[in-house]
């Protein structure tokens, strides 16, 4: 069933519908800017978490290696309480090392929703499988300007099949590198419950990318999460082997 969102912006925007001659479609356009984000055969990169509440906030930094989709390894390496910690995603399996007290965890259903090291993001986020591609029919519905870039508005309508957490999404793309810039994510219900923005892009090892990411939630007044990328290579070399949990407890 629609919601009045859905049903406002076909009404409104229907004029975009109708694909030119040569004109990407809205699933080709979110398949290109999925394919520039995540569709790098490895990376490593070197990042910071800032956590923010109304009376506090704090920083975190790690590291991060990945191959594919399916496989990637991080490392705190700050603040001194967190440094050392890891964690390890081999397909649709997630674990924590916590070497403070020398234990391994498999992290179980239960804590998927659970916030990342205490942010808006969760450990669901980290793992998630669903396909911003394959399990959402794919809508445009205008174009607007998002930090200065001119983007496509597409809306993305959850599949009846697919196993995903969200009713709906809306995600504004940038017309000329197909970045993504801003997303809505909406429940069942149809209730916004978070926003992201994608936000100083900059040219890193050769790919133009948003360095800084910011997680809005909805309804938490004075809450974010700001990731901001510091080093990032593309396509090095790296084997299956290094994301093993014995790795887990040594790399560095």
């Amino acid at each position: 069933m629609k919601t009045l969102i859905q049903i406002l912006c076909i009404l409104s925007l229907s004029s975009f519908h109708t694909l030119l001659p040569g004109q990407l479609s809205p699933k080709e356009i979110i398949r290109k800017a999925d394919e520039r984000f995540n569709g790098e055969e490895s990376s490593k990169s070197l990042m910071s978490m800032t956590i923010v509440r109304p009376s506090w906030e704090r920083t975190m930094e790690f590291k991060t290696w990945s191959s594919g989709r399916d496989l990637s390894l991080t490392l705190i390496t700050a603040p001194a309480r967190d440094k050392g910690q890891s964690f390890l995603k081999r397909n649709n399996e997630m674990w924590n090392w916590n070497p403070t007290i020398s234990r391994l965890i498999k992290l179980p259903p239960s804590m998927m929703s659970q916030g990342w090291m205490g942010s808006d993001y969760t450990n669901d986020d980290i793992l998630r499988e669903s396909s911003v591609v394959n399990d959402y029919d794919h809508e445009l519905v205008g174009e607007e300007l998002v930090d200065g870039r001119n983007c496509y508005k597409i809306h993305m309508s959850a599949r009846e099949e697919a196993a995903v957490i969200w009713g709906h999404q809306v995600r504004w793309i940038d017309k000329n590198d197909f970045l993504f810039m801003k997303a809505e994510l909406y429940d069942e219900d149809g209730y916004l419950v978070r926003t992201e923005l994608g936000m100083n892009i900059k040219n890193m090892d050769g790919r133009l990318i948003p360095t800084r990411l910011e997680l809005i939630p909805a309804e938490e007044e004075g809450h974010k999460t700001v990731v901001e990328i510091r080093e990032i290579e593309f396509n090095i070399p790296i084997s299956d082997n290094f994301f093993s949990q014995q790795n887990m407890k040594s790399v560095r």
